[in-house]
């Protein structure tokens, strides 16, 4: 029986691993990052261990410090979690060889599976060894790992080289391989959904399928929304890809958990890859089979056997992942304090707890909501509506985005495929102010103030307050009275005004906005402004041409050769910063001159800091 297990990552999974062990009553073991030293995950665990370093690097891709990290805490097992090394064969031999209880499936399915080129040669549907125009376009892939990293469109056959380059990158920050490879694409222009079949397997013979789950919703190849059972999915298209999938894992003798990918394109199925883990989306199989697949992660690597047939599955769950980035621009990922995260009436796993700081060094992802329900229609409007209600206080989030695509027509329909935010984007991220917002953060920060204090304007003058919402300046006037401050503005009254509530009415409808400030950022409901200071402080010029961080992060690479007084042309990539554990490719903004370059690979930049000129001639 196991005893003691730590856990091999970081944030949300950790902190779910951990969730399921103090219910089973196994003593847990965090490691931790310098970065990660106060984060929710080091907190949760009964003990905590120190990986020197920042970078993933340094840390969480170090299998043999974690390894002793294992055996000096008294650990007598180890599971992976997802991402770093989940599906790393040399780091699962390195726990069993340390005399440890490898939570995952045996290192040689590991080496058959987690290796998507070895993968797709074992189901017979070999990668790409050499690109053609015929062949175009192609995706490139990360032979190791997921989630989105190390992975490349590529629609012209010049771009390919940069495009491997880049992917290759990528992929040895993230996982510390940087095996690609390429195959056809098959995205979204093609109408291609993203389905994938999870199964789970003991050490007796035993293997389960659990179920289909839709992973269509994607940006940058990464999953947003899941949900289990994939929609619309015909019977005997659904039975083709539960067969295919114990085909799989009885192939390579698989045990554990584990997740078959498929595009399902034009009525047939295409094998992606295996992966040879828990999935970020396995809440959403938990809630319809009504397990918890952890705990029987742990019973099979315990030596117990599963029940000959899984439970039955009911209902259907959704679940929406909450991002720290801007889907307006480019889903640039954000930095900052996360001072309130609330998400009622819904499953919510996250590594953050209020007050944390989000960093640059690890994946932008702040929790997973996660809703059941008996219907499909049902779970959707349950999830929507606790997100439209969530309190999610700190940097630039995805909630807006995630709560429109919920009640998308289209996604509503069950008709998405993996174009869907390609097509739908601009309309799911249009700015949707709300006009009272603005006056309720107002009418809460002047209820209690002296009428004498501040400027000491004259208490009949009206008061004026400037906000910046959704990117727009909005100018607020109200005056004192004996009753209270009240507004100018014709048609809306003041129901009920204090410093945390306030009540407005406009054409007979009330509405009720709850108000939280940290400096100068106001949230009143769920729309999130900034204060404007009374007298604007001048903003530094730059030359036109000017290319600015759009990120906080690290100058991964500049392009080979570039030099000042190039000439380059509008949207070449000039150099690639490190975000989050993304690329991100910073291109000329027009054809021109390069001017100036004052990025340089290693360095740490942030928001606004400008990195290079390209002058037109």
């Amino acid at each position: 029986m196991i005893s003691t297990l730590l856990v091999a990552n970081r944030g949300e999974i950790a902190c779910r691993v951990f969730r399921t062990c103090a219910e089973l009553g196994i003593r847990t073991v965090a490691v931790h990052s310098d970065a990660d030293e106060d984060a929710l995950h080091t907190r949760v665990a009964d003990i905590a261990v120190r990986l020197p370093g920042v970078t993933p690097a340094e840390t969480y891709l170090r299998g043999d410090l974690i390894v002793k990290a294992a055996v000096a805490a008294g650990a007598d097992a180890v599971h992976p979690g997802y991402g770093f090394l989940a599906e790393n064969a040399g780091f699962a031999r390195a726990v069993l060889d340390a005399g440890l209880v490898w939570i995952g499936p045996p290192p040689g399915a590991i080496e058959a599976m987690a290796s998507k080129t070895r993968a797709k040669e074992l189901m017979g549907v070999p990668p790409l060894h050499e690109v053609t125009e015929a062949d175009l376009p192609v995706l490139v892939k990360a032979a190791a790992g997921g989630g989105g990293r190390g992975m490349r469109i590529v629609r012209r056959l010049e771009d390919l080289d940069a495009e491997l380059e880049a992917a290759r990158a990528e992929a040895l920050g993230a996982f510390g391989d940087g095996e690609v490879f390429a195959e056809p694409y098959l995205g979204g222009e093609a109408g291609g959904r993203h389905v994938e079949v999870q199964v789970l397997a003991d050490t007796h013979g035993t293997v389960w399928t659990l179920g289909t789950r839709d992973c269509s919703l994607q940006r940058r190849h990464q999953k947003v929304v899941e949900e289990a059972p994939a929609p619309k999915l015909p019977a005997d298209t659904e039975r083709e890809l539960r067969e295919l999938a114990v085909r799989a894992a009885r192939a390579v003798d698989y045990t554990g958990a584990g997740t078959v990918e498929f595009l399902v394109a034009g009525g047939r199925a295409h094998f992606l890859e295996m992966n040879t883990r828990l999935q970020v989306e396995h809440p959403v199989t938990e809630a319809v089979f009504g397990v918890d697949l952890v705990a029987l992660q742990i019973r099979v690597a315990e030596g117990h056997a599963l029940d000959a047939e899984p439970p039955a599955a009911r209902g259907h769950a959704v679940e929406a992942r909450l991002y720290a980035e801007d889907p307006a621009r480019d889903w640039a990922p954000q930095t900052g304090t996360l001072h309130r995260l609330s998400v009622p009436g819904v499953r919510l796993d996250t590594g953050y707890g209020d007050g944390d700081t989000i960093g640059v060094h690890y994946d932008p992802l702040l929790a997973k909501a996660v809703a059941h329900a008996p219907t499909r229609a049902e779970a959707l409007r349950k999830l929507a509506g606790a997100l439209e209600r969530a309190a999610v206080h700190g940097p630039v989030t995805n909630r807006a985005l995630l709560v429109r695509s919920l009640r998308h027509e289209e996604f509503a329909t069950g008709r998405m495929d993996t174009g869907f935010y390609d097509r739908h984007l601009a309309e799911l991220t249009a700015p949707a102010p709300d006009p009272y917002a603005p006056l309720a953060a107002a009418l809460a920060d002047a209820h209690g103030r002296s009428r004498f204090g501040g400027w000491r304007n004259v208490p009949s003058q009206p008061q004026v307050k400037r906000y910046l919402m959704a990117g727009k300046e909005h100018e607020v006037r109200y005056r004192h009275t004996r009753t209270g401050p009240a507004p100018d503005a014709v048609g809306v009254r003041v129901v009920h005004a204090d410093a945390h509530l306030v009540v407005l009415e406009a054409g007979g409808v009330r509405r009720g906005y709850e108000i939280a400030r940290y400096g100068e950022r106001v949230y009143a409901g769920p729309t999130a402004l900034t204060v404007l200071p009374r007298f604007p402080e001048p903003v530094a010029q730059h030359a036109p041409g000017s290319l600015l961080a759009p990120m906080p992060g690290t100058v991964a690479r500049v392009a080979d050769g570039l030099a000042i007084g190039d000439t380059v042309r509008a949207g070449q990539p000039l150099l690639w910063l490190e975000a989050m554990k993304m690329e991100h490719r910073i291109e000329a903004p027009v054809t021109g001159t390069l001017t100036a370059l004052h990025a340089t690979p290693g360095q740490q930049v942030e928001v606004g800091l400008l990195l290079a000129v390209v002058e037109r001639p």
